[in-house]
């Protein structure tokens, strides 16, 4: 039986929160970048980015958040939230050192936070749970709005069209998700005032895809926010 992506959260958050840290379904195939072959790798491009201490989101964080972890342990003024508070329960009892950075979201609202207030935000397979026009109108926007002039916005999702239910071999439930094709996805952040990075001496850049362990296909991009901000 299929279940919704709340529900799966709300049942698989601790084991959610050990295949994050321990990268278990972070074996990527089909990769168009070499550097895609480790997950670390996009992190270590967002930092080669922005400035040490750059002041950072990290919307939809996940169960455990182990990207607000990591990023605040080198340094960086890191926060994240999530729609699920069993999420974010974990990542307190996980990382308490940052217990005081994450705490509960949803991106189908407004981002409580006022404009021009991040660097850097990051957003990883995340919008495959949110309604299309959600994310189009609101989610997106969302983004600009909140970044400051000449931030980046680092996206991972989902690439198809329509939905897909697929079975998760590491909750043992089969799990639905939307797909968002690359163009429309690259086409309103353009409208929005964002520019794709391209590949800089073998970083990571341009639109990138890899297949993870489901497998599905995933498109990957950082973008810059032209320095008059949010259109």
């Amino acid at each position: 039986m299929t279940i919704s992506s709340r529900e799966f959260y709300k049942q698989h958050a601790e084991r959610y929160s050990q295949v994050f840290h321990e990268f278990i379904q972070s074996d990527f195939s089909n990769i168009s970048h070499s550097k895609l072959a480790d997950e670390l790798n996009i992190m270590r491009r967002m930092k080669g980015l922005i400035p040490l201490g750059a002041r950072g989101l990290d919307a939809g964080c996940g169960a455990g958040a182990r990207d607000v972890y990591l990023y605040w342990k080198d340094s960086y003024d890191m926060i994240g939230f999530d729609a699920g508070e069993e999420n974010i329960a974990v990542a307190r009892s996980r990382h308490p050192e940052i217990a005081h950075r994450v705490f509960v979201g949803d991106l189908n609202a407004s981002i409580p936070y006022e404009d021009n207030s991040f660097d850097f935000v990051t957003c990883n397979a995340v919008i495959q749970h949110i309604e299309r026009d959600v994310v189009m109108d609101s989610v997106l926007p969302e983004f600009a709005r909140t970044l400051r002039p000449g931030g980046i916005l680092q996206l991972m999702f989902k690439v198809g069209t329509g939905e897909i239910t697929i079975y998760d071999k590491d909750y043992g439930v089969e799990r639905f998700f939307r797909l968002y094709s690359a163009e429309e996805i690259l086409q309103r952040l353009k409208a929005l005032g964002f520019k794709i990075i391209e590949e800089e001496e073998d970083g990571l850049g341009g639109v990138m895809y890899f297949t993870d362990t489901k497998p599905v296909e995933h498109c990957l991009v950082f973008a810059r926010l032209n320095n008059d901000g949010a259109k």
